[in-house]
């Protein structure tokens, strides 16, 4: 157990020497806005592993120099919310980074997969679920929770020899590294912007462009509200209670108050800022209104297509040994299916930048193909 900055310090020192290592947070994220870490697991090798107290450490920034290192690779498994962590904790943006679970999706396992069940394919081995409850701030950790958090570094570095061993193939190989190197940008892993907060909100689709409009006000407000008092979102206002205020666009407190499940307490301290944000929302300029969700549903040629795409990405991911979702999920593939033409879709999804263009090209030119043959068979 690492529990002072020189320690962490002298820690560090040694990381850097080694050309990877694992890295893996525990934290509690129940009653506030940010997550709470509780502690930071780091492995050099499988005999030689480290736990960094957090709540004994309150300068984390040492760790950081081993995050901002090019040199020694980085690897986590679903790496995006440790990133974040991390780079809240140190002030840093991690370099060289590994990502287990996104490089099993190149290497012929699901690109979903937990780590246990990926450490029990590719090495017969079953960690331990005692400690899934934990609560990581509290102190001193029993001995048996100090080995369950060892074991989530432990066999991260055999792992990534392994999967790196399951890609024959070198173009899978390149795709995998281009992804990885996404992972360099903190961009990609922040979250979404307050500005688009509102696209959460389930039921949006519902709403007028106007309604849009003082929804997104709403929720970037209390994004801000939130992050302030370190408080989950919904602890400030609940989805729920902001979409009829939208819908409706309400500016009575009455009327606010029977809108949904919202205390007299909360409309006490809130009610005039919510009645201000309809009103500001109102009296935005027509061309500065959010875009219409409503015609986001696919006709029954765009089902078609999207079905075919399906398809013909399931048979040349078979063909390549990869899982089909790493190409784009359904929600990426129907927007890609919504804005034509073909050639002017990729800019339109960012993940379908880099190799996943040509890819869906040589899709959509095997089916203009498919098609024109239909057509003169006809």
């Amino acid at each position: 157990m690492i529990d002072s900055k020189k320690g962490l310090q002298e820690l560090v020192d040694r990381a850097l020497e080694v050309d990877a290592v694992a890295l893996d947070t525990e934290f509690v994220w129940e009653r506030t806005y940010y997550p709470r870490l509780g502690l930071i697991q780091i492995a050099l090798s499988d005999e030689d592993c480290y736990l960094i107290d957090p709540c004994s450490i309150s300068d984390l920034s040492p760790l950081g120099r081993l995050l901002e290192s090019d040199r020694v690779i980085k690897i986590l498994h679903d790496a995006p919310q440790d990133l974040a962590i991390l780079r809240q904790a140190t002030g840093a943006d991690a370099k060289n980074i590994f990502d287990t679970r996104l490089a099993a999706g190149f290497a012929g396992f699901t690109a979903t997969i937990s780590l246990a069940k990926l450490l029990q394919e590719l090495l017969d081995i079953n960690l331990a679920k005692t400690e899934t409850r934990t609560n990581w701030l509290r102190r001193p950790l029993k001995r048996k929770q100090e080995l369950y958090a060892m074991d989530d570094v432990r066999y991260l570095r055999a792992a990534r020899v392994l999967l790196l061993g399951h890609m024959v193939n070198n173009e899978v190989r390149g795709w995998l590294a281009e992804d990885l190197q996404r992972l360099d940008d903190p961009n990609f892993y922040a979250g979404i912007s307050d500005d688009k907060r509102y696209l959460k909100v389930k039921g949006n689709t519902s709403l007028s462009r106007e309604s849009l409009a003082i929804l997104q006000d709403l929720c970037r407000w209390r994004e801000k509200e939130a992050r302030e008092r370190n408080r989950p979102r919904g602890h400030i206002i609940a989805d729920r209670v902001l979409l009829p205020i939208a819908r409706e666009k309400l500016t009575d407190r009455t009327a606010i108050v029977n809108s949904g499940p919202i205390s007299e307490k909360c409309v006490s301290r809130y009610g005039a800022t919510l009645k201000n944000l309809v009103e500001k929302g109102l009296a935005r300029p027509k061309d500065e209104l959010p875009p219409s969700l409503r015609n986001k549903r696919l006709k029954n040629r765009e089902k078609i297509t999207l079905q075919e795409i399906h398809e013909f990405i399931i048979l040349k991911s078979d063909v390549l040994g990869i899982d089909p979702i790493v190409v784009g999920s359904n929600a990426e593939l129907r927007e890609f299916i919504l804005t034509p033409p073909h050639k002017q879709r990729l800019p339109i999804v960012n993940k379908f930048s880099g190799w996943r263009g040509p890819f869906l090209l040589e899709i959509l030119s095997s089916l203009d193909n498919r098609s024109t043959k239909k057509t003169a068979a006809a």
